[in-house]
């Protein structure tokens, strides 16, 4: 052969230089060996090094080994707790096959003949599928034709479908007839952060599991492990902040412990306050501080603690969630004393116990209400540090207030003193106010008709009761055999009682408003018309009046009389009279003293608001 044709000088390859480094791993082993993330290096593989999962562990465990395997599962639950992960073990355990064993085993040590692929997805019969990127009904349609083939080396042929929320409706609604009824050798394994995105016709054909987040303790004690196996040191303290932050994801804590190995050199320890800053997270201590702080009123301190945590890189956000677990903790150890456990807090404990001695259950919930509310205010304003500043001043103002307790004991002692100095002074009838506070004076309408003629009802218009709601209610002491049912009633307040009854507020509203009553008799109205009222009111009124009681009215709009004042109005002047001399009872006085900010917002009548009770 030429060794000057071209093929043959292709195929040729010329001597590596020694001196420049290959952009390609040198063998298998450099390739082997290239480093690879925690949270892939540390995957569990097999349900005993899954951790927080025991429930579900357990049931799988029964249920293989009492033969009874459902056809589908639904595996949910936060990121990071180990769905695909459970799913891949799940389809081991089901074509688990050994020398030994040949059936679906729990027990996955020592691995059997299709662990490996399984576990590195490249068996033939393991199939998945990421429905966040495979949306469409297409890609079902390719699960559904091969489902019917049976498997080829394996015992099951497994589905496994990830984030299956994402899928379409015509995808789901491909996937439900062979999800309930799939061949005998054919498995499928759902996986989904978001459960509620699934419709239920799916979730009623899978057996399902909710994968719980891992407590702070078990993940502080996996990352504790790791970090022996890794052969590094971390701090108990910088583990906690990462446990915490994690939010009970385990694949979000080995990625943080990832990048907090190298945050020293190789053989010192990573203190937490180098984990703290890499997470720009304020120090529990100094936030527990500040806590102790706006509970002493002293803003300006507050301030400048708040500013420096700030400044070394601690989120306002963070903070303020910080405050809030503070203010639970806190309110814990107040509720459950001695039995509260604050093994967390280690020498800080001590202040939290204190604090809880010298705060009443009312300043801890009014903290956390103000504390929930701040924490919204800071997460949406533009200025994060500003709310933040803002929302410390408050609790500051609001440590200077007495406790809610104390002000509802000052607020029941003057009321009582000013009530009993208030029923040994001599009444004047016409200068004293009503002994109490809440008591109105009733202005109720007790007429009869001596004869079969109504009463003139032109200049008791205006006269009305108080009602629960401060509003004003015609009563009429009616006698039975005076009002029969068919006849139309015999006095505008009873008018006005039968409309409320019935619910017409349209026309209750314009009588009580535009109408200033000239005379009454049953089935006809003067009246002269309210300024603003509609043109054809008369009109309008007769109609409505018609369609209510079944009579034919006839309404008069006079223009040369003044009429009576509208029930509207007649209702205000009495509320404002009312109102008057609420302020000027004794008793009111003295609380205006106490609280000069305070208002009259309702005058209600006592007995009148307990007989409706």
């Amino acid at each position: 052969m030429n060794e000057s044709d071209p093929d043959t000088n292709e195929n040729k390859s010329d001597p590596a230089d020694p001196n420049q480094d290959s952009m390609f791993a040198d063998d298998e082993t450099d390739v082997v060996s290239a480093y690879k993330v925690l949270a892939r290096k540390y995957r569990p593989s097999n349900f005993d090094d899954l951790i927080g999962q025991q429930p579900m562990v357990h049931t799988l465990t029964n249920a293989f080994a009492s033969g009874r395997i459902a056809h589908a599962f639904m595996l949910t639950g936060v990121r990071g707790v180990g769905k695909t992960t459970t799913a891949r073990l799940l389809a081991r355990a089901l074509n688990y096959q050994s020398d030994k064993i040949n059936k679906p085993h729990m027990q996955l040590v020592p691995p059997g003949d299709h662990c490996a692929e399984i576990s590195a997805s490249r068996h033939m019969d393991v199939m998945e599928m990421d429905a966040a990127s495979h949306t469409g009904i297409g890609d079902i349609r390719e699960i559904l034709d091969s489902v019917r083939y049976a498997p080829v080396s394996a015992r099951y042929k497994i589905y496994i479908i990830d984030e299956v929320h994402m899928l379409s409706k015509p995808a789901f609604n491909a996937l439900l007839k062979t999800l309930e009824e799939p061949p005998p050798h054919a498995i499928f394994i759902l996986a989904t952060t978001e459960i509620r995105k699934v419709p239920v016709t799916i979730l009623s054909r899978c057996q399902r599991f909710d994968l719980s987040r891992v407590g702070i303790e078990a993940m502080v004690e996996h990352l504790q492990r790791i970090c022996k196996a890794e052969k590094r040191e971390v701090s108990k303290e910088g583990l906690l902040l990462i446990a915490r932050a994690s939010e009970g994801s385990v694949r979000d804590a080995l990625s943080i412990l990832d990048q907090a190995l190298v945050q020293a050199e190789s053989g010192e320890q990573v203190a937490a306050e180098e984990i703290r800053i890499m997470l720009g997270l304020a120090d529990r201590s100094r936030v527990l501080n500040l806590f102790a702080l706006t509970i002493s009123a002293n803003a300006s301190g507050a301030l400048a603690e708040l500013r420096e945590q700030y400044d070394l890189g601690a989120d306002p956000v963070v903070i303020a969630s910080d405050l809030l677990e503070h203010c639970h903790q806190i309110t814990r150890a107040k509720a459950l004393g001695t039995a509260a456990d604050l093994s967390d807090y280690g020498p800080s404990a001590e202040l939290v116990r204190k604090l809880a001695d010298d705060l009443s259950m009312g300043q801890l919930s009014r903290n956390w209400q103000m504390l929930l509310k701040a924490a919204t205010e800071i997460r949406m304003a533009p200025d994060p540090m500003a709310a933040a500043e803002m929302a410390v001043i408050r609790l500051c103002v609001a440590a200077d207030l007495p406790s809610p307790e104390a002000a509802a004991k000052t607020l029941r002692a003057i009321t009582s003193s000013a009530q009993q100095a208030a029923t040994k002074t001599p009444a004047d009838p016409k200068t004293t106010a009503p002994k109490s506070i809440s008591a109105t004076p009733i202005a109720k309408i007790e007429a009869k008709p001596k004869t079969n003629q109504p009463p003139n009802s032109a200049n008791s218009a205006s006269k009305n009761s108080t009602n629960k709601s401060g509003q004003k209610e015609h009563r009429l002491a009616l006698d039975p055999v005076s009002n029969p049912h068919n006849t139309p009633p015999y006095s505008f307040e009873e008018l006005l009682r039968q409309i409320e009854e019935k619910r017409e507020l349209k026309l209750l509203s314009q009588l009580e408003q535009y109408v200033r009553l000239v005379s009454y008799q049953p089935g006809a109205i003067s009246f002269v018309a309210e300024t603003g009222a509609p043109k054809n009111l008369a009109a309008e009124l007769s109609r409505q009046l018609q369609e209510v009681t079944g009579e034919r009215w006839l309404l008069n709009q006079e223009y040369k009389v003044k009429g009576a004042e509208t029930i509207t109005n007649a209702r205000r002047k009495e509320q404002e009279r009312d109102r008057k001399r609420v302020w000027a009872d004794p008793a009111v006085q003295t609380i205006v003293k106490a609280f000069p900010e305070a208002k009259i917002i309702e005058v209600i009548d006592a007995e009148s608001d307990r007989e409706t009770q």
